[in-house]
């Protein structure tokens, strides 16, 4: 969660920038250019990272992960789909956001304790 974050503070402080100047196509172009960056090289290079560690770390995701995954490119194609954007789609993003977060925080780290099992 905070990889995403901090890896890309200043694409993130350059779609704000540019959308407070009232350039959202620009805004929301660097935005999703810099999710697909991170989905396209920096969580590979992650798992090769892990790999060199000992640390085991797949592209494997679980039936929630992969829920979660189909939610965010849903929501984002729908809130790109028309160029623009308002306070209330940013305020659902950011809630979206924290309760995911929240949910894989306390998850746990074991077999049985994962939400990857329908049980």
């Amino acid at each position: 969660i905070l990889l995403p974050i901090i890896g890309n503070a200043a694409e993130h402080y350059t779609a704000i920038t540019v959308a407070a100047r009232d350039k959202m196509d620009l805004s929301l172009g660097v935005a999703a250019g810099s999710s697909c960056q991170m989905g396209l090289l920096v969580t590979p290079f992650t798992v090769l990272v892990g790999w060199a560690y000992g640390v085991e770390m797949t592209l494997d995701f679980h039936s929630f992960q992969l829920a979660v995954l189909f939610l965010s490119v849903f929501m984002t194609t729908t809130i790109l789909s028309n160029g623009q954007s308002n306070w209330l789609e940013g305020v659902m993003l950011i809630v979206t956001y924290l309760i995911v977060s929240l949910i894989y925080f306390f998850e746990g780290s074991g077999k049985s304790h994962s939400l990857a099992t329908l049980d």
